[in-house]
């Protein structure tokens, strides 16, 4: 079993800072990119579940749901990758903590 407890936490830490943003600071583009992120995440999550199904995109509910939707997704892509074999999705998990970290300073909180 691969070890998903960094995903989790760069996810729950980006999630509290956009729970904790004030409306304006969402809406200049935070939540947007917390959207964006959410939604590459369970992209990656579909892709290693149902490789040949093209994908759903997660709706935009709106900015103060943001944070859930990044949580739902991460922690989706995290069990996915916690319970594949060992070693095979290492780069995924990489890969995914790097968006999560990226997203978070591009988003300014």
């Amino acid at each position: 079993m691969l070890d998903t407890s960094e995903l989790t936490a760069v996810v729950e830490r980006f999630a509290d800072r956009l729970r904790a943003a004030p409306q304006s600071r969402l809406q200049r583009g935070a939540a947007a990119e917390g959207l964006e992120l959410a939604r590459e995440l369970a992209l990656l999550a579909q892709r290693i579940e149902e490789p040949e199904d093209a994908g759903r995109i997660m709706p935009d509910a709106g900015v103060f749901t943001v944070a859930d939707q990044l949580v739902v997704a991460g922690n989706d892509l995290a069990e996915i990758l916690r319970t594949a074999p060992a070693g095979s999705r290492e780069r995924e998990l990489g890969e995914a903590v790097r968006l999560v970290r990226e997203a978070a300073e591009r988003s300014g909180l």
